[in-house]
């Protein structure tokens, strides 16, 4: 959490005019070093006493039954194996073999190797494996907000996991118009590595404006669940990883000629691709069944001054 200076400053001047600590004539003094260290942490508190102010307005915490099914009144699950503009090879399915509740509290989004009957179309031919894609939209949008998930991803050549959104005018002005936020996403032959991107018109695709964020010390994200989220306001979107801000978009960073179009409701999206234009196919060395666990998706908005 970054240390407001002007926090400090303030918390300075309270305590010089209540004379509640007395300077040695040295800088250098004992008591000077306490006092320093009286503010430092007053400061802190009041940065994290700032960074709660947010009010819980949606949110999942995959309660129930083992083998339970998503809440069809949060959540909408996509079907198909078209590819879904990045040559991915899943057939997303709305059955619960590929989405369900664990009964301990956490999501189970599994992509399964398997060989599906003829009726089952996808844009390479015969479909070879299945997985889940859940959606909040036409549920649940909203613009601006504190927007999070406490997720623990697989890992493996050709896995895709992400969490995102998309903008919920993309039936009227479709994609990329719309916008696209990506909180988190990893390609599976990075297991430390997490990425944090916004996709929009002239900045999208392979051009769409992010950042990575790696963990130390040679730890992979499938090893424990993370808390992967973004802060979003009208001109700016930070990305976060457990608590750690690690990029800010900004309407500055986009191109002279394109369009911010971060001013509308977004909608949420949960999903574990295989294969893709980004991540590769499977090989010899990718392993299935994989499990993206979910622990719960929660959405504020800040309290009103």
């Amino acid at each position: 959490m970054m240390l407001r200076l002007d926090n400090a400053w303030k918390i300075w001047k309270q305590l010089r005019t209540l004379n509640l600590f007395r300077l040695t004539s040295s800088w250098n003094g004992p008591r000077f070093h306490r006092l320093l260290c009286t503010i430092l942490f007053l400061s802190l508190l009041s940065v994290s006493a700032e960074a709660q102010k947010w009010h819980l307005v949606w949110s999942d915490e995959f309660n129930g039954a083992t083998g339970a099914r998503v809440d069809a009144r949060k959540w909408t699950a996509e079907v198909g194996g078209r590819g879904w503009g990045n040559k991915e090879l899943e057939y997303y399915t709305d059955s619960a073999k590929n989405a369900h509740l664990d009964g301990h509290g956490s999501l189970i989004i599994k992509a399964i190797e398997e060989s599906l009957g003829p009726e089952f179309k996808c844009w390479y031919g015969p479909c070879r494996y299945t997985s889940a894609r859940l959606m909040t939209k036409k549920k649940f949008a909203q613009a601006y907000g504190r927007f999070e998930a406490r997720i623990r991803i697989p890992y493996g050549q050709g896995i895709w996991p992400a969490f995102w959104m998309l903008g919920d005018d993309i039936d009227q002005v479709g994609w990329p118009t719309c916008g696209e936020i990506d909180i988190m996403e990893n390609i599976g032959r990075e297991p430390s590595l997490v990425h944090g991107t916004i996709h929009g018109p002239g900045y999208n695709g392979a051009k769409g404006i992010g950042a990575p964020f790696a963990l130390k010390g040679g730890k992979r994200f499938a090893d424990d669940y993370h808390l992967f989220a973004v802060e979003w306001e009208p001109q700016a979107i930070r990305f976060y990883v457990d608590g750690q801000l690690y990029a800010t978009r900004t309407p500055s960073e986009i191109p002279k000629d394109a369009k911010w179009v971060y001013d509308h409701p977004f909608f949420i999206i949960l999903n574990l691709a295989v294969g893709g234009a980004w991540p590769g196919d499977p090989d010899a060395t990718s392993t299935f069944p994989q499990t993206m666990l979910v622990d719960y998706v929660r959405v504020y908005q800040r309290e009103k001054k």
